[in-house]
């Protein structure tokens, strides 16, 4: 395969909202994000009450990134992420009630009880799971790209990953690789500004504009505003053009935030309380997309207050399912093992 050549100039650095959404749209991103924001705001308060163990790493906050980027994408692509996943499963169309029961390790779930919150998949939604390991769903996202590309797919595949993970030296091997085969493959570093404890000042030179990282191999890329939906959407639509033409890899930095800590055990002492409540009350993803519907007349208060009813019906229905599911059999510990012999 020839190699790609180093672009001249850069991409521009960011984005703005587009109007050719349609009214039908923004709603169905209205009721992506409420799902995800009302799913996960359950899972916190079933991990309290211990029905869910070990490891849960909540999504509230950065809405917007996986709704924006999931509606510029066809049904034959693919997408793989870390351990904060329940937000993209929920948007691959993956059934709330297979991921909460997942959750709580329930033989209902999408791992049949044994994944728990960081390891779920499903390969007919195209969603090629979360992973524990930081970083590793970058070579694999890669590797599924090469798969679309040798296969002769049409497919893109979209690997999400943090800002902390961008550290990693498995990164930088995807990136040269991926460039070198111009492979169909976009970059999402959901920069949440904090790599688990440590702020992204701390921890990455040039801390902001990480989608320079990608310069070096030839790989263009953009800083977008991940707290607003519809320039997420228009950023996506972009960069999976340029992927799906055969033009190679893309990176998208989507600038974003987390509301809660790292997972459910970190208390985020690391953050002013005044910090999280000052991006709440002036860039939260909802709330802004609540104000463009409204002033551009979408829907009103009632039709709003609809949707989150529907929404409470669909995660308490999704409790209950997790609840009432039984435990897996003790027979499941010797299925899906892998034994090199």
């Amino acid at each position: 395969m020839a190699t790609k050549k180093t672009p001249t100039k850069r991409a521009p650095k960011k984005r703005t909202a587009s109007s050719s959404v349609t009214n039908e749209q923004i709603l169905e991103f209205y009721r992506e994000m409420l799902l995800i924001r009302r799913f996960e705001e359950k899972a916190g308060q079933m991990y309290g009450m211990g029905l869910i163990g070990g490891f849960c790493h909540l999504y509230i906050g950065q809405e917007a990134v996986v709704v924006g980027i999931q509606s510029a994408l066809e049904d034959r692509d693919t997408i793989i992420t870390s351990y904060r996943d329940h937000g993209h499963m929920l948007v691959c169309g993956m059934d709330p009630d297979g991921v909460m029961a997942e959750l709580t390790g329930r033989s209902g779930g999408y791992s049949r009880g044994k994944g728990g919150s960081m390891h779920m998949f499903s390969e007919e939604k195209g969603f090629y799971g979360g992973h524990g390991i930081v970083g590793a769903q970058v070579p694999i996202g890669t590797g599924i790209a090469f798969a679309h590309k040798y296969l002769e797919e049409n497919a893109v595949n979209v690997a999400y990953l943090g800002d902390g993970a961008l550290n990693q030296g498995q990164v930088y091997e995807s990136f040269n690789m991926a460039s070198l085969w111009e492979l169909p493959v976009v970059y999402v570093i959901e920069n949440n500004r904090y790599g688990m404890g440590t702020s992204t000042e701390r921890s990455s030179a040039n801390s902001t504009e990480l989608y320079h990282r990608g310069h070096a191999y030839g790989i263009p890329g953009m800083q977008v505003d991940g707290m607003d939906v519809e320039a997420v959407r228009e950023a996506a639509l972009t960069a999976v053009e340029h992927a799906r033409s055969g033009k190679g890899p893309y990176i998208l930095e989507m600038m974003t935030y987390r509301y809660r800590g790292h997972s459910m055990s970190d208390p985020a002492k690391y953050r002013s309380k005044e910090e999280v409540q000052k991006v709440r009350e002036e860039r939260d993803p909802i709330e802004r997309l609540r104000a463009v519907m409204l002033k551009k007349k979408v829907i009103d208060e009632a039709g709003m207050k609809q949707i989150d009813k529907d929404v409470k019906a669909i995660v308490s229905k999704s409790a209950e399912f997790a609840q009432s599911s039984p435990e897996p059999d003790p027979s499941e510990l010797y299925t899906d093992v892998y034994a090199d012999a």
